[in-house]
């Protein structure tokens, strides 16, 4: 149901938080809030954990009534059966939200449950308060510092934000995409939306300014009509990521129980999303992967790839990946290939694209081979991105930071230059002393970096959907 937006804006972007019924020995819910920047305070009347919470420099109050000022969000902590008065509580002091990590409610199917959850959305939404869950981790916000995880990066804005049905997989998510070098400025962990929903949310996150790209782990959508409009809408500005739960019949299983969420039929759920512009995914792997994809390869032009490796069996190996992925071995023109076989070395190998690079650009006296190659590629019209396995031939540079550094900055240059993206491969398994070094360096120039070339392909491929689906619906609109 449509919530306040006023009241939505102070639950994510909150100037005061309240815990309410944290416990020891670690009271979480607290530490977790340490870098918050606004104010923050306990609310517990268990004499045993209130010296607890005392001692480690927070401030209690035994009554929600005591706290100083306006309340934006209470995290509520406490046993199922007392919730109700605790959004009472929140209700009469006029509070804008309540997150609700407390579970065992609608989702057990059980009647005290159902009523408890009953009890709550009656109270919240006579008092126009937002909810958010029950069953949830809550509201992650990077730069206010308000977390529901120690591992969860606080700092300057972040351009990608998650909405999530499952809090663990809403840590997941943000913990393994800012190890891929994404920043993560929100994540609503939702839960069964009793009052709140995704629809809500995702509107939310559409007029956001901060938030440029959106993912999203569903297991299902409460108002299905309103969520695809707000969808559609959405992916007319800003990419959205959506991995659905309970594609298969024992996913579908386990989803019932979890967020009692009722199950689609798989190809239906992936046409409505493609329909509305959106990209759908099967795993958290794929969304991080088109995530990284689409904000480090924005507005891929095409398909037809140069495709990069460093040795015969890789370039047979990215070429299938490619093809896989729906993706085309761009078909050079005579011009470039005549520039290519001037230097190649092609023993035992090939500058038929897929290319092995190995002994072109990995042999002594070779520094400037790889500038010429990227020059030719970036140059043929029939070249609309690259896709480049760091390994064989390459990786062996990261030992010598001059020379690493030289190719990270012509690497820079082709995308400025040519506005192409590049896309990178960099095996764990393979060169493991240099691979961290080599994974890092790329990363930090602000490159998208996967750990297989199938991996890479798909991400690839999925934002190339994206963007031309994007560039389609601009241009019949402008037209009709």
């Amino acid at each position: 149901m449509p919530v306040d937006a006023a009241r939505l804006e102070r639950t994510l972007n909150p100037r005061t938080v309240v815990v309410v019924g944290d416990k020891g020995p670690n009271y979480n819910w607290l530490n977790n809030q340490k870098g918050f920047t606004g104010n923050l305070y306990s609310v517990q009347v268990d004499a045993k954990e209130v010296d607890g919470i005392v001692e480690r420099g927070f401030t209690n109050f035994a009554r929600l009534a005591d706290v100083p000022g306006p309340i934006d969000l209470v995290i509520c902590v406490v046993p199922r059966q007392v919730t109700p008065r605790i959004i009472a509580d929140a209700a009469a002091l006029d509070v804008a939200g309540v997150a609700m990590f407390t579970a065992g409610f609608a989702e057990t199917k059980e009647a005290t449950g159902i009523e408890l959850q009953h009890q709550i959305v009656e109270i919240a939404t006579n008092a126009g308060m937002a909810i958010v869950g029950p069953n949830c981790m809550g509201v992650y916000n990077r730069q206010l510092g308000v977390k529901f995880s120690a591992e969860m990066e606080t700092g300057d804005r972040g351009n990608v934000s998650f909405i999530s049905q499952s809090g663990s997989m809403a840590m997941a998510l943000t913990s393994e995409s800012q190890k891929a070098g994404l920043k993560i400025g929100r994540a609503i962990s939702s839960g069964n939306a009793c009052v709140v929903n995704e629809a809500d949310y995702l509107e939310y996150l559409a007029g956001d300014p901060d938030t440029e790209y959106i993912g999203l782990y569903l297991e299902g959508v409460q108002e299905g009509q309103r969520f695809f409009r707000v969808l559609r809408e959405t992916t007319r500005i800003k990419p959205v990521v959506i991995f659905k739960g309970g594609s298969t019949e024992p996913g579908a299983r386990a989803t019932d129980s979890h967020t009692g969420a009722l199950g689609t039929p798989h190809r239906v759920w992936e046409s409505m999303v493609r329909q509305a512009g959106a990209v759908p995914v099967v795993t958290r792997d794929e969304l991080i992967d088109t995530l990284q994809a689409l904000v480090r390869a924005p507005a891929a032009p095409g398909r037809s790839m140069a495709l990069i490796a460093g040795s015969g069996g890789n370039s047979v190996a990215i070429g299938d990946a490619a093809g896989r992925a729906g993706l085309e071995a761009a078909a050079l023109s005579d011009d470039s290939n005549a520039q290519l076989g001037e230097f190649f070395n092609t023993i035992g190998g090939t500058f038929a694209n897929p290319f092995d690079v190995g002994f072109t650009i990995g042999n002594s006296g070779s520094a400037d081979n790889l500038p010429r190659i990227l020059d030719i590629l970036g140059t043929d019209p029939s070249v609309d991105g690259v896709l480049y396995d760091f390994g064989t031939g390459s990786i062996h540079h990261v030992a010598n930071d001059e020379a690493f550094e030289r190719i990270l900055g012509r690497l820079e240059a082709f995308v400025q230059q040519y506005q192409k993206p590049i896309l990178f491969t960099c095996d764990p398994r393979n060169n493991a002393k240099t691979y961290e070094a080599a994974r890092n360096g790329l990363l930090t120039r602000g490159f998208p970096v996967f750990t297989s070339f199938d991996r890479a392909a798909q991400a690839y491929a999925h934002a190339t959907e994206y963007w031309t689906n994007r560039r389609d619906r601009e241009r019949w609109a402008a037209t009709s």
